[in-house]
């Protein structure tokens, strides 16, 4: 049987054996800064390159070393890793134990990492002496693990499909990240639909670049277990290196979403653009009006993917599907998905496999996203006369910066525990690059000034608390809220289009930072 992670694995290691699985490419000498990982990470105690075999034999090293440890089935157990061989080996060990995995942001700031080791109720944190000393409870690193006296085969621990696989966090309306309970069958629905999209095929080579801490680099690892191919794993997302990194590595899939493409696009054209073998880009919310530039400019078709942490993926474009090149078109359900357009609000409904068990200590929000039987998105979709269907929006009190979700009333919540603030909206911008940017309307208390040196006050006390992702890019002062009956900010007054949203009276974070 092949419906667990573990069980996956094993048997791609008898199938595929001393075939490559994972590449990890060292980081280039001199890195530019980019939305991605954290810079410079090394391969650590593990080869840049593992065979399928490899990955199994050394997973159950560190699954036996788990267990020695004292991790137990049902425990959980924080990875706070770059991208690096150690984390997928990790993942693939904490599963084994029968454990389950909380992977960690590498760039969380006290406040994210204390809630979701607090949260999660993880027993400890496998992690690198660079990041130990941030690590709030038990610190577990590689090296450690490894340096173990030979602790046997791995424990005999039953595990099921429908057994948790991973808390995964992600930012939801109503403050700190919530996580999504993914079982074992989860990741593997995710990736069979994939599969059946792409057709993979013996010569493939899957090439990624986000952090696996996110979503992305978790399926395409789980995608090429199933189809038995490699995937390059890239330190961090580079606009200027990612072609060159396709080309190096024979690159014929990839994932891209958020700022990537358009960064990408801003680079200047290469004489090698086009060769590459590239023959498939799967992406996720593309501006339709440089899809078309996308396809020609690097020779192979692009294609949308929509989904979420919660839900897997719901909708896909296929290959062949020229016709929504250019349309913002996101495609079909994958066969076991259903998806549905609420009659009332627009929203876009969800239901079947991959799905999340639910939030972790949230029952009431479980009870709200699956109300009527169907996941609710919070996007706004409409159905095209082909059956297609297209992003009209969102519902959710939310800023999506690049790739990031940030939840507003998390960073409300800070910024009104500044001594000069008494009460704080963030709203999203329209951004050319970032898609959106957070922008936090104030009211100061009496007696505070509404100028530059208070707003960067706020913005270095926001700064301390939050992700650098999360902290808001302009601020502008108001001198009071519009408020709803029940007593929430009505943030739709707020913006006006007529208005730069960026020109005064707001003040801009830092301007010599990238937004």
């Amino acid at each position: 049987m092949t419906d667990t992670i573990p069980d996956l694995l094993r048997h791609a290691a008898r199938t595929h054996g001393d075939h490559e699985f994972l590449r990890f490419p060292a980081p280039p000498p001199s890195p530019e800064p980019s939305p991605g990982p954290s810079a410079g990470p090394s391969a650590g105690p593990f080869p840049a390159s593992l065979s399928f075999a490899d990955a199994d034999a050394l997973s159950d090293r560190l699954a036996a070393a788990l267990a020695a440890e004292g991790v137990r089935p049902g425990d959980r157990v924080a990875i706070m890793l770059d991208n690096v061989p150690g984390w997928p080996l990790t993942w693939f060990a904490v599963l084994k134990a029968g454990a389950i995995a909380v992977p960690v942001n590498v760039r969380y700031r006290a406040a994210d990492l204390e809630h979701v080791l607090t949260d999660s109720g993880a027993v400890a944190t496998v992690t690198t002496p660079e990041h130990a000393a941030a690590v709030p409870g038990r610190v577990l690193t590689l090296t450690g693990l490894l340096s173990r006296p030979a602790a046997g085969p791995p424990p005999e621990v039953e595990v099921r499909p429908d057994d948790l696989a991973n808390f995964q966090y992600t930012s939801g309306t109503t403050g700190f990240p919530k996580a999504c309970m993914l079982t074992h069958n989860y990741w593997l629905a995710t990736a069979a639909a994939v599969a059946d999209l792409v057709r993979l095929r013996p010569d493939d080579v899957v090439l990624i670049a986000q952090t696996y801490s996110y979503m992305d680099p978790q399926w395409t690892t789980v995608l090429c277990l199933l189809g038995g191919v490699p995937q390059v794993v890239l330190p961090r997302f580079s606009a200027s290196g990612f072609w060159a990194s396709a080309r190096e590595h024979g690159a014929t899939l990839t994932y891209v979403l958020g700022t990537m493409p358009l960064l990408m696009h801003k680079q200047p054209p290469h004489p090698l653009d086009r060769e590459n073998r590239m023959r498939l880009v799967l992406c996720s919310g593309i501006a339709p009006d440089l899809h078309r530039a996308f396809e020609q400019r690097w020779g192979a078709p692009w294609r949308e993917l929509y989904g979420s942490t919660e839900s897997g993926a719901d909708l896909l474009a296929a290959p062949e599907a020229d016709d929504t090149v250019g349309t913002g078109a996101m495609g079909l359900p994958p066969p076991g998905k259903e998806v549905v357009i609420d009659e009332e609000t627009g929203e876009i409904l969800v239901r079947g496999a991959p799905m999340m068990k639910g939030y972790w200590n949230h029952p009431e929000a479980t009870a709200h996203a699956f109300r009527g039987g169907w996941y609710h998105t919070g996007d706004l979709g409409r159905r095209d006369e082909k059956g297609y269907v297209h992003h009209a929006g969102r519902l959710k009190d939310m800023v999506r910066r690049g790739g990031e979700n940030i939840s507003c009333a998390e960073v409300e919540s800070v910024l009104t525990r500044h001594p000069a603030v008494l009460a704080a909206a963030l709203v999203p911008i329209p951004d050319e690059l970032f898609g959106e940017l957070p922008k936090a309307f104030v009211q100061l208390r009496p007696g505070h000034l509404a100028d530059a040196s208070t707003a960067a006050s706020i913005v270095a006390h926001a700064r301390e608390r939050l992700a650098r992702f999360k902290v808001p890019a302009y601020v502008e002062f108001v001198p009071g809220f519009t408020l709803t009956p029940s007593a929430r900010i009505e943030k739709r007054h707020l913006l006006r289009p007529e208005r730069d949203q960026r020109a005064a009276p707001a003040f801009a974070a830092d301007p010599e930072e990238p937004r």
